[in-house]
């Protein structure tokens, strides 16, 4: 039962993004987040997932092949939480999330709006819940954005750099959550993020993507390697293991 990316090209115009990208399978339950320097394909590899980037190759989840739906059919299966949202849509926080329910049909069953407050609970965005969008801070509207992600209860969670404009406290609580969600509703999670140490934090399962391929992958401990640090990112550095076990990365120079 996972997530399965098989021959992934995609371009954009005459500049190849992807090439012939295959990951390793994806389990439900499990959280894998996606590193590499600007320009890696991260995002075009997140968005491909979610059928919003032209891309030829193999996707499934299961049985199902989502490479053959419809964009409006995968997003039953798949959401898509990307970098920010419009900063300038005058509807409260509530009532985006309940129109992100109602966006997919198949996914509405009792009170909309009961379950739109209840994702953000969820999230902890309750307060927000009659604020206008508008008027947030970007920090605010990317946890608004989580709770339109998870408000379906997607079977497979993508996140596009879903702690960029967070404080340290609330970039913990949203990589917390995304565990959380994995575990509890056995979903597929992909994170994008740049912080190696976060990714380290939160994930089963770390991709290093350099040039539009996969360079390295596998638990954080083999991904994340004083070789990968000076191989992908140019950097001499130092990657140790705290007192509480969490992998910290110190950089020493440019290479």
């Amino acid at each position: 039962m996972s997530l399965l990316v098989n021959g992934l090209t995609a371009r954009y115009g005459d500049q190849v993004i992807l090439s012939d990208l295959s990951l390793a399978s994806l389990p439900r339950g499990e959280v894998t987040s996606l590193v590499g320097p600007n320009g890696a394909g991260k995002s075009t590899l997140l968005r491909a997932i979610a059928g919003l980037a032209s891309a030829s190759g193999q996707v499934r989840l299961d049985d199902l092949s989502l490479d053959r739906m419809s964009i409006a059919e995968r997003a039953r299966h798949v959401a898509y939480m990307p970098q920010t949202l419009p900063a300038n849509v005058a509807l409260t926080v509530l009532e985006t999330v309940i129109a992100a329910l109602e966006a997919s049909p198949s996914a509405v069953g009792g009170d909309a709006a009961v379950r739109a407050m209840a994702a953000l609970e969820r999230v902890g965005a309750t307060p927000l819940a009659l604020k206008r969008l508008d008027r947030l801070s970007g920090g605010q509207r990317q946890i608004a954005a989580l709770a339109q992600a998870i408000v379906r209860e997607p079977r497979v969670l993508l996140l596009d750099e879903p702690t960029s404009a967070l404080d340290l406290r609330h970039q913990l609580e949203v990589l917390s959550l995304a565990k959380a969600y994995a575990r509890e509703t056995d979903a597929v999670v992909v994170l994008v993020l740049h912080d190696l140490q976060a990714a380290a934090r939160v994930s089963d399962h770390v991709v290093v993507l350099a040039n539009g391929r996969v360079r390295v992958e596998g638990p954080p401990s083999e991904a994340i390697t004083p070789t990968t640090l000076a191989d992908v990112w140019q950097v001499r550095a130092r990657v140790e293991a705290c007192a509480q076990g969490q992998i910290q990365v110190m950089v020493d120079a440019v290479l």
